[in-house]
């Protein structure tokens, strides 16, 4: 894609529109994230915790080759609504899910909500901004998600202790029809959008990964391995060091926030420094983070710990997008997305489960859980070493 000039208007309503969609997909599916494990347990699933985040991203990671076809061929409109539709009806089958069979059923088709949404919704940013302003726009887009991240967390609770946990789960689905609403007054990027047809869904073996895409999805696989196991563990840990159960998700709200301050200036950095130096600074960021929460034995360090790994989260996402973007041909920005979106659920998945097998609902094992990611990070900034100091193509 040829480099837009200087004066061309980057952010214009279609990009503030894709921001307020994504507050508010974003907010709809972490909303009731830190009541599931008290919700499953409650059934007699208390030793599946692991699998609330797990099964969630099978069926995220198994639509993205999908998700990532028909993005190039039917349109970014279309995927990033089929996705939120997802959210809209699994907000209202989790009251009716009274089994822990029946849970885990919800948990697997709310997961192709993530595995539709977020792939579109990064091409449809490759498609109107320019290649020299693509990190700073990613930067401003994951802000609006993070917001929603932090948010839904806090709130989630709240309104499931004041009006009960299905309350929860109907404003879950209510967020995430108004976020459909958005979308529907938007305009479709794709030049070529084709009209739907089933062979658009026949994915062979040379689709399912785009090659160009291989190093940031290899650095977000290894790396996002630790937002699995803290998203599964946070909550029981912040209640072991003394907040009050309606606080059980601060950590997703001091987590957010504090992506917040980074992301409004690492997107922007990685356009001028490159993708691969801003992200071998965050890996360490994120070592000292988990290192800090996992030990944390008060609310001081236990903030801190949050806050770094917010920060490293905030610095390398925009950063892992934007290089994808930057490698993957035109054509094919969709499928290059997904490649990543793979590794991502991959990671987050295996971080849930490798996270629950080690605590096995046990205090005492709290700490190893939440350390197991350090030796993945390490690994992916010995991988970034290999890797020369990047450019930005200005001209993609």
């Amino acid at each position: 894609m040829p480099s837009s000039p200087p004066t061309q208007r980057v952010y214009t309503r279609q990009f503030w529109l894709l921001c307020a969609s994504g507050f508010l997909f974003f907010a709809s599916f972490n909303l009731i994230v830190p009541a599931l494990p008290d919700h499953l347990e409650s059934m007699g699933g208390g030793q599946y915790i692991g699998l609330i985040i797990a099964v969630f991203t099978v069926t995220a990671g198994i639509s993205r080759p999908f998700s990532g076809k028909l993005t190039d061929q039917w349109g970014r409109l279309p995927v990033m609504i089929f996705g939120v539709v997802v959210c809209v009806i699994a907000g209202f089958l989790y009251p009716m899910a009274g089994t822990v069979l029946s849970f885990l059923a919800v948990r697997l088709l709310h997961g192709f909500s993530t595995g539709f949404k977020p792939t579109a919704t990064s091409a449809f940013v490759g498609d109107i901004v320019p290649s020299h302003r693509r990190g700073e726009a990613l930067g401003f887009l994951s802000t609006f998600g993070s917001i929603g991240m932090g948010l839904g967390p806090y709130f989630g609770p709240l309104i499931a202790e004041a009006w009960g946990i299905n309350a929860m789960f109907i404003t879950s689905s209510v967020l995430a029809a108004l976020s459909v609403l958005i979308l529907l007054g938007m305009k479709e990027t794709l030049p070529s959008a084709q009209r739907f047809h089933r062979h658009m869904i026949k994915i062979n073996r040379r689709e399912i990964i785009t090659p160009e895409a291989w190093p940031p999805a290899i650095v977000m696989g290894l790396t996002i391995f630790t937002f699995g196991v803290v998203l599964t563990l946070a909550p029981d840990f912040t209640l072991s060091l003394g907040f009050p159960e309606a606080q059980k998700g601060i950590f997703f709200t001091l987590f957010t926030f504090s992506s917040l301050v980074v992301r409004f200036v690492s997107g922007k950095a990685s356009d001028r420094w490159g993708r691969v130096i801003m992200l071998r600074l965050g890996m360490w960021v994120l070592v000292a983070g988990v290192v800090l929460f996992a030990t944390a034995t008060g609310i001081t360090q236990f903030v801190i710990g949050s806050m770094l790994i917010g920060f490293a989260v905030g610095n390398n996402q925009p950063a892992l997008f934007a290089w994808t973007i930057d490698r993957t041909p035109d054509h094919l920005r969709g499928r290059g997305l997904a490649t990543v979106y793979i590794l991502l659920e991959i990671g987050v998945g295996a971080g849930a489960l490798i996270a629950g097998w080690l605590f096995a609902n046990q205090l005492e094992n709290m700490t190893v859980a939440l350390l197991s990611p350090v030796p993945l990070v390490l690994l992916a900034f010995v991988y970034l070493l290999r890797i020369p100091r990047d450019v930005t193509p200005k001209g993609k």
